[in-house]
């Protein structure tokens, strides 16, 4: 009974599609976080009589066929890149990217990845770097005698050196925008390595046209939507029963054709 089978493949569907909702959750907390959503594509159809072909004994065209579908099976998750709400922190080193954008990420092994976390901290070095210590690309080296940074809408990092009443350049930070952000793939740790799929980075200022504009002092927080999430996790409960219920009718259905044949 095909019935089986096809409401296997539902229950799988929802038990992937509460996974990603889970996640979503699990990081409603988490800076920069783009929630996922899952989505779903019919399997093959299994035709028993096809439509738009002649009827053998008169020759009349079929104008409908039998088709029966074979389930559904996951097509993609997909990372919603909408804007985060602006939280303000207060601390000079932490910066948002309010529009498209990521910031450049200089990974362990030489690669570059990419961010929306600006949550960003010195090392011994006085380089920027992230809370896990991967250098800001560009540089930009913040020395230990430097007061009142300040950092512009444009990435412009700006500092007093020695207590000089002018303010000096201390570099210019970059970011990188893709045609297709949906492919980029995402590392853990709120990192994303370029594919085939997201294009190649374009690489440019801040504030310039198609580019975020940076702002000092705050952070992006998570484009969770809690009542969605739950509206969501609800609605593949009541899909997962459903499909259990499909189960338990083809189950007992078959269990009368087996009795009636003894």
């Amino acid at each position: 009974m095909k019935a089986l089978s096809i409401a296997a493949t539902g229950m799988n569907a929802q038990q992937t599609n509460l996974e990603v909702i889970a996640n979503n959750i699990a990081n409603i907390n988490t800076t920069g976080y783009k929630r996922a959503r899952a989505q779903f594509t019919d399997l093959l159809y299994q035709t028993d009589r096809a439509q738009g072909v002649p009827n053998r004994a008169n020759q009349a065209i079929v104008p409908e066929g039998v088709t029966i579908g074979l389930g559904v099976q996951t097509s993609a998750v997909r990372n919603l890149h909408i804007q985060g709400q602006p939280v303000q922190t207060g601390n000079t080193l932490d910066m948002m990217l309010q529009g498209r954008g990521w910031f450049q990420i200089e990974a362990a092994d030489g690669t570059t990845l990419y961010s929306r976390s600006g949550a960003f901290n010195k090392n011994d070095q006085g380089q920027l770097v992230t809370i896990d210590g991967y250098n800001v690309v560009p540089a930009i080296i913040i020395p230990q005698n430097a007061s009142n940074i300040t950092v512009t809408r444009s990435g412009q990092v700006f500092a007093n050196i020695d207590g000089a009443a002018e303010q000096t350049e201390l570099g210019q930070l970059t970011i990188a925008n893709f045609v297709n952000e949906a492919g980029l793939e995402p590392l853990g740790d709120n990192l994303f390595r370029e594919t085939a799929a997201s294009g190649a980075p374009v690489v440019g200022p801040p504030d310039e046209v198609g580019y975020a504009y940076i702002m000092q002092r705050y952070l992006e927080a998570s484009n969770v939507d809690p009542v969605k999430e739950i509206t969501d996790m609800i609605s593949a409960q009541r899909a997962y029963e459903m499909n259990s219920k499909v189960i338990q009718a083809a189950d007992e259905m078959a269990s009368t054709v087996s009795k009636n044949l003894r």
